[in-house]
């Protein structure tokens, strides 16, 4: 043996046993363009079973496969790999897709790259096109780019090479009103989306290292003005290259409603503060002050600070204790008062006769009763001091007419409202009861437990009767029925 050791010679039989294993697909080609053999993976990857389904040279597999690339742009006839290999070009991981000529909507895809054999002196004997079956990777992009488009969440994802968005859904277009073109390849700076966040720079800082960033709220600028949204970011591949896939919730919605609900109780409050009617708010749990206006402290005679925090009970803002309960035990039922007759204690020890009306309200989240007083004191002395008057004027009616005496006691009888022409026939005998029973000097009370019902009810027969006569007091009821005669009737029970 020489001195010079010998370069070794190829056995093609030991290199095709070599490679038939392999998970790659490998194809044999000779410099005149035939194709001598492939490895199992190779036919596998075409869906043959055969070299001569492959095609015996490169004239056959290009009448036998369509190539074309990503972009969907056809391989000519000298474009194809195995034709480049041959000439001598240079096949560095070319990705096409390949389809039978015979069934063009069956498509796969390969990544493809060449490898030139020489043998012991130096001249190529043989081209190996060595291809990698990508088909089930893009098909798993092209259903993430589906997904991704159809997906109503808006969506964008950039590049985390040079942060720059490279993918929008039609839901993030909706969103913002931005176009396709006004987003790609636009950065993540440029579109402003932490520009007004927080937290933008630790965004930042975490896309810059490629963190996931967590659900944090900012707002995004966008052609009329700025969008309030919730945005996340999370790692992804695209094309084996490292990205961020953002995905909104939109929030504008909300702060609408919040601006507007914020709006709504500014007007209510200010009216509420400036009303002149005495109005006040509780609590419905524990009947609370809240709120007071004005009005309110003038009529009690109280500072804000005295008020506030306490309940009527602890101020002994009402002089009727049992009204007071039964009032706050139908608000508690959700019975709406209406015009009920309380007597409210003064700071200063005098009292102010009040109709009170109240009702439920929701406020900030939070059960709430609205108080609407009325001061009908002043109104009250007067009627009292005008009927006190005709009834000393008709004490001694000689000095009158007949004429004046009638319209005397049909002043009396409407000093607070229209008179009524209604007689005893015209009464329910529960109603003769009630008159029996005014006129007997008893309280709600003391009727309610003569005649086994509630106060309640009392209260409503009462106000039936009150507006049959055309009275709304007991003084003035009184008069009425002694006017006809009335004597009063043996009470029934219920």
């Amino acid at each position: 043996m020489s001195d010079i050791e010998q370069s070794p010679k190829i056995n093609r039989l030991v290199l095709q046993h070599v490679i038939a294993g392999l998970s790659d697909g490998l194809i044999l080609v000779e410099p005149d363009g035939t194709i001598s053999w492939a490895n199992k993976s190779a036919l596998e990857m075409h869906r043959v079973e055969t070299l001569e389904q492959l095609g015996t040279d490169i004239a056959a597999y290009r009448k036998n496969f369509t190539l074309r690339y990503r972009n969907n742009h056809l391989l000519d006839e000298g474009q194809y790999p195995l034709e480049r290999l041959v000439a001598g070009e240079e096949v560095d991981d070319v990705t096409v897709e390949i389809s039978p000529a015979s069934d063009l909507d069956l498509t796969w895809v390969h990544t493809i790259r060449g490898l030139t054999i020489e043998d012991s002196g130096a001249k190529p004997d043989v081209t190996v096109l060595i291809m990698r079956d990508e088909t089930p990777l893009y098909e798993a992009e092209e259903r993430f780019e589906r997904a991704f488009n159809a997906n109503p969440a808006p969506g964008l994802i950039c590049r985390m090479e040079d942060k720059r968005f490279i993918r929008v859904n039609q839901g993030f277009m909706e969103m913002t009103g931005f176009t396709r073109e006004e987003i790609i390849g636009r950065s993540v700076e440029e579109l402003g989306l932490f520009s007004n966040c927080e937290t933008g720079q630790d965004a930042l800082d975490r896309l810059e290292d490629g963190r996931i960033i967590r659900h944090r709220e900012a707002l995004i600028p966008i052609p009329e003005g700025d969008r309030l949204v919730i945005v996340a970011g999370e790692v992804i591949a695209v094309g084996e290259e490292p990205c961020m896939l953002f995905t909104f919730a939109d929030l504008d919605g909300r702060r609408k409603a919040q601006n507007a609900l914020r709006q709504s109780e500014e007007r209510f409050f200010k009216s509420f503060r400036l009303s002149p009617a005495p109005t006040a708010i509780s609590r419905l749990e524990d009947f609370v002050f809240t709120e007071v206006n004005d009005a309110f402290l003038e009529l009690c005679g109280r500072k804000e600070q005295e008020v506030i925090g306490k309940t009527a009970s602890e101020l002994k803002l009402w002089d009727d204790v049992n009204a007071r309960r039964d009032v706050e035990r139908r608000l508690k039922g959700n019975v709406p008062i209406r015009e009920e007759p309380l007597r409210m204690n003064l700071k200063d020890g005098d009292s102010a006769e009040c109709v009170v009306s109240a009702e439920r309200v929701e406020i900030n989240d939070q059960q709430c009763v609205i108080w609407a007083l009325q001061d009908v004191t002043e109104r009250r002395r007067s009627e009292d001091e005008l009927i006190e008057a005709i009834e000393t004027v008709m004490a001694d009616t000689s000095w009158f007419s007949r004429t004046v005496v009638e319209r005397l006691a049909g002043l009396r009888q409407t000093s607070r409202g229209t008179a009524s022409t209604a007689s005893l026939s015209d009464l329910t005998e529960r109603e003769e009861d009630i008159l029996t029973l005014i006129c007997e000097g008893c309280s709600d009370k003391e009727m309610s437990d003569r005649l086994n019902l509630s106060k309640h009810t009392i209260r409503n027969h009462i106000a039936s009767l009150y507006g049959k006569i055309g009275v709304n007091r007991r003084a003035a009821a009184v008069i009425w029925a002694r006017e006809r005669g009335f004597s009063g009737r043996k009470l029934r029970k219920v």
